[in-house]
């Protein structure tokens, strides 16, 4: 194309293993193919705030193959301080959008390329739709859980690293013959506990999904047991609720609440119920943070080729997406609206239940 454009790229969100190689392929598809600089905002939205905006000039240069390794954002994320309610210092909170779009248009920006989740593109989209911004939406969650895509940057590395840690687990659970409860990240959906169960060889797989009681889980412990084998492999869903329902969860700095704990409700219950010695690991932030599998390397770098190539054809308000083993674009809106958690049918469920793995019911 003959116009050269500035395109603002920005990660938004938690962190996951991957988005640097959206950012490096971004930037390669736009300086390479046709021309345009790319203009990449610190720390998301809050770069756009921040004056002077804070932004840094994407050269190919600083996007080498060292880049493609890194886990992490290189840009900075954020997942706090919404534009359109921003908490101020005396408990207030103010419409700030007017100032995100002001740092947009200061910046002489043409597109907006923004990596993120569902609760970022909802912010997003609202931010494009308000001032006319053409808008493409990168999908990367560990959890999986976005619409209308079969992946998502992030999640195969956050699958790999729970296998990881079961491969780790299983020599000591077999030395101590002892129970090791794993318990992973899944905000609202039980792909991660899913996939590296069935491929960590776990025994037990507790989902959100799937309602569960403590005797279906002992009854397969004692299962194993009348094998021979002195050991058991539980995965566990931080969203998982306990019996009467209730979510497991902690409260951070700054009256922040999130999941975590389930994981030793369940042990302390198995315990209980089997009289097997058992002990937990969390997994918690280190599946965010290891440097991206090669999956995961590849599926980001056709999201972020694929992304400058929408704005060149002037599709907007769209999200890539990736199936039949392909990449092509879907509509923002209907991505956003799909949350997709496991289904009953999912071909991983009938896979766990075909080796025996109990799901809890």
């Amino acid at each position: 194309m003959s116009t050269q454009k500035r395109i603002g790229i920005l990660t938004s969100g938690g962190d996951c293993a991957g988005l640097n190689a959206v950012i490096r392929a971004a930037v390669h598809r736009a300086e390479l193919t046709y021309g345009w600089s790319v203009i990449g905002l610190r720390e998301g939205t809050q770069g756009l705030l921040r004056r002077p905006v804070d932004y840094q000039v994407m050269s190919l240069g600083m996007v080498d193959g060292a880049m493609l390794r890194l886990g992490g954002t290189v840009l900075g994320t954020t997942n706090r301080g919404e534009p359109f309610a921003y908490p101020m210092g005396d408990g207030t909170v103010r419409d700030r959008s007017d100032e995100v779009i002001g740092g947009f248009r200061e910046l002489g920006l043409d597109a907006l390329i923004g990596i993120g989740g569902d609760g970022s593109f909802a912010i997003l989209r609202r931010l494009a739709q308000k001032a006319e911004i053409p808008f493409v939406g990168v999908p990367k969650t560990i959890d999986n859980d976005l619409g209308l895509t079969e992946v998502s940057v992030g999640f195969d590395t956050a699958v790999g690293v729970a296998v990881e840690a079961l491969d780790r687990l299983q020599p000591t659970a077999a030395s101590h013959q002892r129970v090791m409860v794993l318990e992973v990240m899944g905000r609202d959906a039980g792909h991660i506990a899913l996939a590296a169960g069935i491929a960590g060889g776990a025994d037990v797989i507790l989902i959100p999904e799937i309602a569960y009681s403590i005797e279906a889980v002992a009854a397969k412990i004692r299962q194993v047991r009348s094998t021979g084998r002195n050991f058991a492999l539980v995965v566990v869903s931080e969203a998982v609720k306990t019996l009467d329902g209730s979510g497991v969860t902690r409260a951070y700095h700054g009256g922040e609440t999130r999941y975590g704990g389930i994981g030793s409700y369940i042990g302390d219950r198995i315990s209980e119920a089997t009289g097997a010695e058992t002990r937990v690991t969390v997994l918690g932030h280190v599946q965010r943070g290891s440097p991206p599998s090669p999956r995961d390397r590849l599926i980001a770098s056709a999201f972020g080729v694929h992304a400058v190539d929408l704005i060149a054809e002037g599709q907007f308000d769209r999200m890539v997406a990736w199936s039949n083993r392909g990449v092509h674009s879907v509509p923002l809106a209907e991505a956003i609206a799909r949350n997709a958690r496991v289904l009953p049918d999912d071909p991983l469920i009938t896979t766990a239940r075909g080796l025996g793995i109990s799901l809890g019911d």
